[in-house]
């Protein structure tokens, strides 16, 4: 794991600097592995097809590969992807009064702003949602250089906000999304998917949505793996305190681990298979783990779309 995934953002500048870094790091790890077949160099490129007009060819291209490629401008989308941001009380999670920690709210910004960084580069259009108790932004697709710094600002104002008790309602925000977007769009969905609500098969009905309106989706269930489902603390008093309600409860952890640890895998196991059920990538998100599995899974999936 390299410095870049250890380093949460402090700015806006810095924001859009460690979603750079992760993309370069990304595209060298790609070409040492074995999904190096994945064209990252000419993403700004398509194939020449016999026929068409030979003005937009470039010419440099084909000096260095011996192949012939047409330049692609902007309005020349092949894609749209929606990043769908939770940033509930629960996303800034582990807390730290210097700010600094990596937490899944953290990590999820570098993410969506490392993927908004390599659909920029692909030509793609691509939107963001932010929700927590409501769905307060919610962009259409665009791939301007001006679409990109206002996405990067909203993703830095969540960073900026405070963490004081903001609920999740994702199976609401969801059933926006789905039908606010364009029809057949790739959906990227980040969140710890603790919804508040008292029946889960409100946020089952809310994914199935998306499918039903002809998106593609990978949900990334961000989480510290380490103490939110190996629930690895000392063995001695702590008080825990819900971040989305404020109720405090204090308790020796080793009381509450066996049974903790069954609950949340219980969690987990109806969710993946219900995801599995509607034909949507299920792909968890370790906060510790750093960045090259969501890039890849973006990659695989879009190779997998007719577009």
């Amino acid at each position: 794991m390299n410095s870049v995934e250890n380093i949460a953002p402090h700015s806006l500048d810095h924001l859009d600097l460690l979603a750079r870094q992760v993309v370069e790091g990304f595209i060298i790890g790609l070409h040492k592995s074995p999904f190096h077949g994945f064209s990252v160099e000419f993403a700004e490129h398509r194939l020449y097809n016999p026929g068409e007009a030979t003005r937009n060819i470039d010419w440099k291209v084909y000096a260095r590969t011996d192949k012939l490629f047409t330049k692609r401008f902007e309005e020349e989308t092949n894609l749209r992807c929606q990043i769908v941001l939770d940033t509930s009380s629960s996303m800034y999670f582990p807390e730290s009064d210097k700010g600094d920690l990596l937490n899944k709210i953290n990590f999820s910004a570098v993410a969506s702003a490392s993927l908004m960084h390599l659909l920029k580069k692909q030509r793609d259009a691509y939107g963001l949602s932010l929700f927590n108790e409501t769905l307060y932004v919610n962009t259409p697709c665009k791939s301007s250089t001006t679409h990109y710094k206002l996405l990067m600002s909203h993703l830095d104002q969540a960073l900026q906000q405070k963490t004081s008790q903001r609920k999740t309602s994702a199976a609401q925000a969801l059933h926006q999304i789905a039908e606010s977007i364009h029809k057949r769009s790739m959906v990227i969905i980040f969140s710890d998917m603790f919804d508040q609500s008292e029946d889960p098969q409100e946020l089952f009905s809310a994914l199935q949505h998306l499918k039903h309106n002809k998106h593609e989706v990978i949900l990334f269930p961000v989480v510290d793996k380490k103490l939110e489902v190996d629930f690895a603390y000392e063995n001695r008093p702590y008080l825990f305190v819900d971040l989305e309600t404020g109720e405090e409860v204090r308790l020796q952890s080793n009381q509450v681990r066996d049974h903790y640890i069954t609950q949340i895998k219980k969690y987990k196991d109806e969710l993946r298979m219900k995801c599995l059920q509607y034909k949507i990538e299920v792909v968890e998100a370790d906060i510790r783990e750093g960045y090259f599995k969501i890039l890849q899974s973006y990659l695989v999936k879009r190779a997998r779309m007719k577009v």
